[in-house]
């Protein structure tokens, strides 16, 4: 497939918001291409994404490769899944509106010009990542994401690339036995298979969140066991595209977002005063630290490359 986008946008830059760390073992990207995993019906399907296209003028080539699909209309399941996930169709207005009312924004967002807002591919990818996560590094986190991924994955999938993340089903089935094995601690384990028995029984959906305000979504997340302020944030700046969400409880936004404003130190309550006065797109504002601190420890590499020509 090939996908127009309305500039400006950068593939390497959503990839590395979308991975967080080099050691993300789900979401491959070798400085050209991003390779993933997901699931289209009942099959596994690999993507293999480029920016083909410059900044100003972005295309992006998706070779798909996988099992039979049983989805009646399995390509425009596919693209959809590729637009969401690297936030082509995100409404961006309010981040440009934000950024010319602060001098301050300004300098980040020219050197990032080309994010998009990355979204996980389901709810239950999204809240697995803020129950890993919790009150652990963000290595060991991904870490344990990346194993899970690896010993729960399906039998039948494409043997070039990552491992999806596991269906709910999946994970209900494995047991709380097997997630402690590969490294969940019990209460972990307990959470996430919570919130995999709420979605396999459609007491949670995604639908019924995307048709919620930000403060009911909250609500409606925190009611699971183990999801409080910080994780509901979480899934609902990274798995619903809220972009008016800042996760105030971050304890490595809070030291970024200090050290960037020359203030001495910030807290949830600083925290958010600033997501008011970011409104309405303060979750910008997180990926735009996000990609400081990468640019910072040299991940980013090189700036974005020549497109290949496509074939």
């Amino acid at each position: 497939m090939r996908l127009v986008i309305r500039p400006p946008f950068r593939l390497d830059l959503t990839v590395w918001a979308l991975r967080r760390t080099p050691g993300n073992r789900i979401d491959a990207w070798d400085g050209r291409q991003w390779r993933r995993s997901v699931f289209v019906g009942d099959a596994v399907v690999g993507l293999a994404v480029e920016q083909t296209g410059p900044i100003d003028a972005p295309v992006l080539t998706v070779h798909c490769v996988g099992t039979d699909c049983s989805h009646p209309h399995p390509a425009q399941a596919l693209a959809a899944v590729v637009r969401g996930m690297l936030g082509i169709d995100a409404p961006l207005h309010g981040f440009d509106r934000l950024v010319a009312s602060e001098a301050q924004l300004a300098p980040l967002a020219e050197r990032y010009s080309g994010l998009r807002p990355p979204r996980f591919p389901s709810l239950f990818e999204a809240l697995a990542n803020a129950v890993a996560c919790q009150q652990v590094s963000l290595a060991s986190g991904l870490a344990l994401l990346g194993k899970t991924a690896a010993q729960l994955a399906p039998p039948q999938r494409p043997g070039d690339f990552p491992p999806p993340f596991p269906l709910p089903e999946t994970v209900l089935a494995a047991g709380g036995s097997a997630l402690r094995h590969l490294g969940w601690s019990q209460h972990k384990a307990d959470y996430l298979l919570g919130c995999a028995q709420a979605i396999a029984c459609a007491a949670l959906d995604a639908a019924s969140l995307d048709a919620a305000s930000d403060a009911q979504a909250m609500q409606i997340l925190s009611s699971l066991r183990g999801i409080k302020r910080w994780s509901a944030q979480y899934v609902a700046l990274r798995g619903l595209g809220r972009l008016a969400v800042l996760p105030v409880d971050d304890v490595g936004a809070h030291k970024h977002l200090a050290l960037w404003l020359g203030r001495p130190r910030l807290d949830a309550a600083a925290m958010q005063e600033l997501a008011q006065r970011w409104q309405p797109a303060a979750g910008m504002v997180y990926f735009l630290l996000l990609l400081k601190r990468l640019d910072d420890q040299g991940v980013l590499g090189a700036p974005f490359p020549q497109p290949h020509p496509a074939a």
